[in-house]
């Protein structure tokens, strides 16, 4: 027979496991933040050891558009420490997960015709050098106002954490303000905190897969299966276009973006064209939101290509 002071340890050792297993979760993912229409979390991959990465970030600094950083984040961010050589840091690797209503969408990093992109701000994190976003692959949606750029259902975006002091904590605290639609745009906003650990995660399968539709950053006429061969200006017709000829296979769907040097800029989203050789996907979109006073000659424009999951490519190209 039980007696009290048996149920009590019981409890008790219940009690502990459960606490347990409760740490244990939350140093995977934070609570979701948000309603039936969409939501947000924080989520971590496991800890790997020192990995490269892009330049020596500094606080407060973005390492490419839509980045975001430990003082704040406004997409269309350039900075110089992209492209400089890398450095081998300790790197901290984890997630922000959206999660969509059915019917719903939210934005990339250029939304396209429409809409507004994520805001990320990771600017009350706690021994946090650096944040470095990254946006996987978009697609093509189609709206009452024209076409947009974005994502459906579930989105991970792929975090790279630079530690102020890599043998103390690590706390992420994230305040993201985005737009989700479906016949009518909604601007939300959500809050997230994650304390990253050393480990192994069951987080692990999303963040890597969120990571492989990340496009590969190649140069003009480099690539795989997926190759951009060749970017023009053509003033032929009545208004000057920009023609860009990718290199895939036939039965592969393929799809283009266009960004401009700056924020300020508002391309076009390219459509597909039906006047390329054998083997050639041709894209053109006509020279259209230019900002007042700027030039689109010699300007510095990234294009993305994206083919099937794992087939992305971002390039960038001078137009002469």
């Amino acid at each position: 027979m039980m007696t009290d002071t048996t149920w009590l340890r019981l409890f008790g050792a219940g009690y502990v496991l459960l606490c347990g297993i409760i740490g244990a979760s939350a140093a995977d993912e934070s609570r979701w933040d948000g309603d039936a229409r969409s939501a947000i979390r924080l989520i971590a991959a496991a800890h790997p050891e020192a990995a490269p990465t892009t330049g020596a970030l500094q606080p407060g600094s973005a390492s490419g558009r839509g980045s975001g950083n430990i003082a704040s984040n406004r997409a269309g961010t350039n900075n110089a420490a992209s492209r400089s050589a890398p450095t081998r840091v300790a790197t901290m690797r984890a997630g922000v997960e959206i999660r969509l209503q059915r019917g719903w969408h939210t934005y990339w990093r250029y939304p396209g015709d429409s809409g507004v992109p994520p805001q990320f701000d990771f600017g009350q994190s706690q021994n946090v050098k650096s944040v470095d976003v990254l946006w996987p692959a978009p697609q093509r949606l189609a709206e009452a106002g024209g076409i947009a750029i974005g994502y459906v259902n579930n989105v991970v975006f792929p975090l790279r954490v630079v530690p102020a002091d890599p043998s103390k904590p690590v706390v992420l605290r994230l305040k993201l303000d985005y737009a989700i639609c479906e016949k009518l745009c909604v601007p939300v906003a959500g809050n997230a905190e994650l304390s990253l650990v050393k480990g192994p995660s069951p987080h692990e399968a999303a963040i890597s897969v969120a990571e492989a539709r990340v496009p590969q950053k190649v140069a003009l006429g480099e690539g795989g299966g997926l190759i951009v061969r060749a970017v023009r200006r053509d003033a032929t017709g009545a208004r000057p276009k920009v023609v860009v000829d990718l290199a895939a296979p036939a039965d592969v769907p393929v799809d283009l973006f266009a960004e401009g040097p700056t924020p300020q800029w508002a391309l076009p989203v390219p459509e597909p064209v039906g006047d390329a050789p054998a083997g050639i996907r041709r894209f053109s979109f006509e020279i259209d939101g230019v900002p007042p006073g700027a030039s689109d000659r010699g300007a510095l424009l990234r294009l993305t290509a994206v083919g099937p999951p794992g087939q992305a490519v971002e390039v960038e190209a001078r137009l002469d």
